[in-house]
C-alpha cells in the first residue's frame, strides 16, 4: 500500500487543530461540534421529571427562594462606601447590606485599558458583580438589603499585617456582626459572621453567602477571542463543576412554567467545598466554614442577573446566645500556588482542558525556567529546545525515514509508471521497495505525532496562565497570551513550514504537491488568532526541525553518492 507520509502528517495536524478548537469552544461555554443537538423537552416530560424530585433538591430550592433578591422598597437608609486598601487589593464595602460592591486588583492591569487596574466586583450600569451575605430563616432578619453601621477603625493597611472592618445591624430580634479581615499580600478576605439573639424568643437563623453576576459577555470578547465566565463549584464527593448563566436562566424559566423546583445538574448538599464566579485569569470564590452542612444553589435574581451561593443552618439560638461562622472570600488571580493554599480543589478553576495531566508538568517546568530567565518569551524558546532534545531520538528516526524516501523517489516514480494501470501491483511493488530499503512508511509522521499532545497542552497553558498574561517578549510582542499584533510570527511559521515541505520528498501527484504547499499558508492564517507564545513555540520548533532534517538528509545524500 503506497502511503504518503506527509498527507498523514497534515491530516494529523489538521485533526489536532480541530480537536483543539472544539475543546476551546466547549470550555468557553459553546456546544461541541461533535455533540448532537439536545432534543426539546416537552411540558409533559418536564412535569414527569419534576414529579420525582429528590428531597435534597426541593430543600435547596426552598432555601434559595428564601434568600432576598434585588432590593425592594426598603425604608430610606443613608449608606456609605467604606474603602479598605491593602498592598494588593482595594475593596469598597457598602454599609447597605454590608456587601462588597467593588474590588480592584492593584497588581494586575485591565485587559482592555492597561492604564487602569483590573476590577472584579463592580456595580455599574454595564456590570454587576457583588459578594453578598445575610440571614434567612425568620421574618425581618438582617440581610444584604439591611442598613449596617461601620465601626471606627483604620481603612488603609500601612505598617501592619492586617486590617479589619466591622459592620453591625440589629433587626428582627437578631444582631448580625460582619467582620472583614484583610491581610498583607493576600487575596483572601476572612469573613466572620457573629449572630446574637437579642430577642425574647428562640430563633433558628440560616446564613446565606452568594456571588451575584450579570449574564453579559466580558468586554473585548469575540468569536476568536472568547473565554469562560460563569458559576463554578466544588465538593469532595462530586468534584469540579462548571455552569452557565444560560442554564440558570433556563432553569428559572422552567420553574416558572411548571411551578415546581428544577432538578439541578450539580451537587446541592455538602459539608465541604466552595462556590465561585470564574472568568479568564481571575476568580472570586466563597469558601464556607468547613464540616458544616450547606445547601448549594444557583438562581436568577432579576433580568440578566444571577447568583450562586450556599445556605448554612446555624442551629437554634436561645435568647442571649451567640453563634459565630467563619468563611473565606478569595478574589484574585488564578495562580495555582495561591489557589492551592486557600482550599482543596480551588486550583481546578485554572482550567487546562482535557490534557491537564500534560499541561501541569509543562507549566511547572516553564516556571522553573522563568525563575532563571526572567522573561516568558525566552522561557518558551528554551522550553521548546528542551522538548526537541527530549524527542530527539524519535524525530531523528522520522527524518531518517523521510531522507531514505527522498533517495528512492526515482525508483518509486518508476514503479508508478510501470504499474500505472494496476493499483494493486503498484502498491505491492512499493511496499516491497520499502522493505528492501528498510523504510517505515509511517516514520515521517513521528516528529509531529509525538509533539501534538505537547502542542495542545501548551495552548491551554498559555490560555489559562495569568502569569503569562501581559508578559512581553521582545519588540512588538508585548503580550504572549494574545495574538501577534503584526502577524510576524504567523508569517515566519508559514515560511518555516514551506521550507520543511521542500525538504520532504515530493508527492507524485501534482495536485497533491500543490496542496502540500498551500496548507502551511492556511494554518498560518489560523495562527493569526492564537496566542503569540504558542506560535513562537511552533516557529522555534520548526527552525530546529529544519536544521535537524537538513543535516540528516545531507548525510544520507552524501552516503548514497559515495
Amino acid at each position: 500500500m503506497d502511503i504518503n507520509k506527509r498527507t498523514i502528517l497534515w491530516i494529523v495536524f489538521a485533526v489536532s487543530l480541530v480537536v483543539l478548537w472544539n475543546n476551546w469552544m466547549v470550555s468557553n461555554g459553546n456546544p461541541s461540534m461533535f455533540a448532537p443537538t439536545p432534543p426539546a423537552v416537552t411540558a409533559k416530560a418536564a412535569d414527569a421529571k419534576k414529579s420525582d424530585l429528590p428531597a435534597a433538591a426541593s430543600a435547596v430550592a426552598t432555601a434559595a427562594a428564601a434568600v432576598p433578591g434585588a432590593p425592594g422598597a426598603a425604608a430610606p437608609f443613608k449608606s456609605e462606601r467604606v474603602t479598605i486598601t491593602t498592598d494588593v487589593i482595594r475593596a469598597d464595602i457598602d454599609t447597605l447590606g454590608g456587601q462588597i460592591v467593588r474590588l480592584e486588583l492593584l497588581k494586575f492591569k485591565d485587559g482592555i485599558d492597561t492604564s487602569k487596574n483590573q476590577v472584579l466586583f463592580e456595580a455599574t450600569a454595564k456590570k454587576t458583580y457583588l459578594a453578598q451575605t445575610g440571614l434567612v430563616g425568620a421574618a425581618g432578619l438582617p440581610n444584604h438589603n439591611t442598613g449596617f453601621v461601620a465601626k471606627p477603625g483604620a481603612r488603609m493597611l500601612n505598617d501592619g499585617s492586617q486590617i479589619q472592618l466591622v459592620l453591625e445591624a440589629e433587626q428582627g430580634g437578631v444582631k448580625l456582626t460582619k467582620t472583614f479581615t484583610f491581610k498583607r499580600g493576600d487575596y483572601v478576605v476572612d469573613v466572620q459572621h457573629d449572630v446574637s439573639n437579642v430577642g425574647a424568643a428562640p430563633v433558628k437563623p440560616e446564613l446565606y453567602m452568594q456571588l451575584v453576576h450579570d449574564g453579559n459577555k466580558p468586554e473585548g470578547e469575540s468569536y476568536f477571542n472568547s473565554s469562560y465566565t460563569g458559576p463554578t463549584l466544588y465538593t469532595d464527593a462530586d468534584k469540579y463543576h462548571k455552569l452557565q448563566f444560560e442554564t440558570v436562566e433556563k432553569e428559572a424559566a422552567e420553574s416558572v412554567k411548571t411551578g415546581k423546583p428544577v432538578v439541578m445538574d450539580h451537587p446541592t448538599k455538602a459539608d465541604n467545598g466552595w462556590v465561585a464566579i470564574s472568568q479568564h485569569f481571575f476568580v472570586s470564590a466563597l469558601v464556607p466554614q468547613d464540616k458544616l452542612a450547606r445547601d448549594i444553589f444557583t438562581k436568577k435574581i432579576d433580568t440578566n442577573l444571577y447568583a450562586i451561593g450556599v445556605v448554612q443552618p446555624l442551629g437554634t439560638l436561645a435568647p442571649g446566645a451567640t453563634v459565630s461562622n467563619h468563611a473565606k472570600l478569595y478574589s484574585g488571580p488564578q495562580e495555582a500556588k495561591l489557589l492551592e493554599k486557600v482550599t482543596p480543589g480551588l486550583d481546578l478553576v485554572k482550567d487546562y482542558g482535557f490534557l491537564t495531566i500534560i499541561a501541569k508538568p509543562i507549566f511547572w517546568v516553564m516556571e522553573q525556567l522563568h525563575a532563571v530567565l526572567g522573561n516568558w518569551g525566552w522561557t518558551i524558546i528554551v522550553f521548546t529546545i528542551l522538548i526537541k532534545l527530549a524527542f530527539f531520538p524519535l524525530s531523528a528516526a522520522g527524518y531518517r525515514s523521510m531522507a531514505k524516501v527522498k533517495l528512492v523517489t526515482p525508483k518509486m516514480q518508476a514503479i508508478r509508471e510501470r504499474h500505472k494501470g494496476d493499483p494493486a501491483k503498484m502498491n505491492q511493488a512499493t511496499m516491497e521497495l520499502y522493505k528492501a530499503e528498510k523504510i517505515n512508511p509511517l516514520g515521517g509522521c513521528l516528529p509531529i505525532l509525538v509533539q501534538m499532545p505537547v502542542f495542545i497542552a501548551l495552548y491551554w497553558v498559555l490560555q489559562a496562565s495569568v502569569e503569562i498574561r501581559g508578559a512581553p517578549w521582545i519588540g512588538w510582542i508585548t503580550n504572549l497570551a494574545a495574538p501577534d499584533p503584526w502577524f510576524i510570527l504567523p508569517v515566519l511559521y508559514a515560511i518555516s513550514m514551506y521550507i520543511t515541505t521542500k525538504l520532504n520528498p515530493a508527492p507524485a501527484d501534482p495536485m497533491q504537491a500543490k496542496m502540500m504547499l498551500f496548507m502551511p499558508l492556511a494554518f498560518s492564517v489560523m495562527f493569526f488568532f492564537f496566542p503569540s507564545g504558542l506560535v513562537l513555540y511552533w516557529v522555534v520548533n520548526n527552525v530546529l526541525s529544519i536544521g535537524q532534517q537538513y543535516v540528516i538528509s545531507k548525510k544520507y545524500a552524501e552516503a548514497a553518492a559515495a
